[in-house]
């Protein structure tokens, strides 16, 4: 059978870094070179970013890149700008701090055409974003069910169904049923997208065997910002579909909600005072032995500190972000 060939989509804004590291990914798959294109969107970045890739295409001639601008400077539109000059029968959807196995594509392809979902995705390996203990330990927390719950595309050890996958390969015709992704929001275009998919009939498929490492954030202040957008942006996506938040996605303002009050109620009552410290005991206590195996693994005691600490973080700021946006928006009405 002739491989169809494959468009691998990539938002883009200021990856003079890593963005070089990926392509070289790219030029190693597995997959045919000559049935491989790469449609980067780029939101004007104003770092080398352009620079780099423009000097990666004259030194890899035989590699198909091009390069779109996204003036919007959002994921969703890059996305959409990328998949409209897209010419591949099949989509893979890359960001550029991402580097896929050199067989990445070559399994996608071939999971999806053997039909086990309508978007296949893997696992994606957590690398420090940076370098120092925290970086290290944000690497952990960010891939430790403790801190992501039930993601699979962050821990999976089995192939089946799941409700998202990070970098996913689909067919181009998928978009001319389910449409593009939702310009609308800034973050979490791929959960609602696969939510769409999956209103639609199709089915998300992560397989383990499929993987592609991915930078995470290399300080807390960063880590914290991200994880506020993410729970912010949330509540937008909930609005429309409500039936589609998860148990991992409630618990942290719900916990964040539930201190408070006790924070609140602990001012007149000795009985919420007490509380509170249990909640907080049991909470440090959970989270300092659910990071052990991993400090042991990696033999850095650090870990039994730094991996609690981003825990901590992504739980509250994601927390305060769903409540903030939940306050706005109500607010706003």
């Amino acid at each position: 059978m002739t491989e169809p060939v494959v468009s691998i989509v990539i938002p883009c804004y200021n990856e003079e870094k890593t963005i070089g590291l990926l392509l070289d990914a790219i030029a190693q798959q597995t997959y045919d070179a000559s049935k491989i294109e790469v449609v980067i969107a780029d939101g004007y970045s104003t770092d080398a970013t352009l620079s780099v890739i423009e000097e990666y295409r004259k030194a890899h001639s035989a590699m198909n890149i091009r390069v779109v601008d996204n003036p919007k400077r959002i994921i969703p539109s890059a996305l959409n700008a990328a998949i409209r000059d897209a010419r591949g029968e099949i989509i893979t959807r890359m960001d550029a701090h991402s580097i896929p196995s050199p067989d990445y594509i070559e399994r996608s392809v071939k999971t999806l055409l053997e039909g086990k979902g309508t978007n296949v995705g893997g696992v994606i390996d957590i690398r420090p974003g940076g370098p120092g203990w925290i970086a290290r330990s944000i690497a952990v927390a960010t891939g430790h069910p403790l801190g992501v719950g039930d993601a699979r595309y962050r821990w999976a050890t089995e192939a089946g169904p799941a409700d998202t996958v990070a970098f996913g390969t689909f067919r181009r015709s998928l978009f001319d049923k389910v449409g593009f992704y939702d310009e609308t929001l800034e973050i979490n275009e791929d959960y609602e997208m696969n939510h769409r998919i999956r209103q639609n009939g199709g089915q998300i498929w992560i397989d383990p065997q499929i993987r592609a490492v991915y930078y995470s954030r290399s300080d807390l202040i960063s880590l914290a910002r991200q994880y506020f957008s993410y729970g912010y942006w949330k509540v937008r996506m909930l609005k429309r579909y409500p039936r589609s938040i998860r148990l991992r996605q409630a618990l942290p303002p719900l916990f964040v909600m539930g201190i408070l009050m006790l924070l609140l109620g602990s001012i007149f009552w000795l009985i919420a005072r007490i509380l509170l410290l249990a909640v907080i005991a049991v909470y440090l206590v959970s989270l300092i032995a659910g990071s052990i195996p991993a400090a042991l693994r990696n033999k850095k005691l650090s870990m039994v500190l730094g991996v609690p600490l981003a825990i901590m973080t992504m739980h509250f700021t994601w927390g305060s972000g769903f409540i903030w946006s939940l306050l706005h928006t109500g607010s706003a009405k």
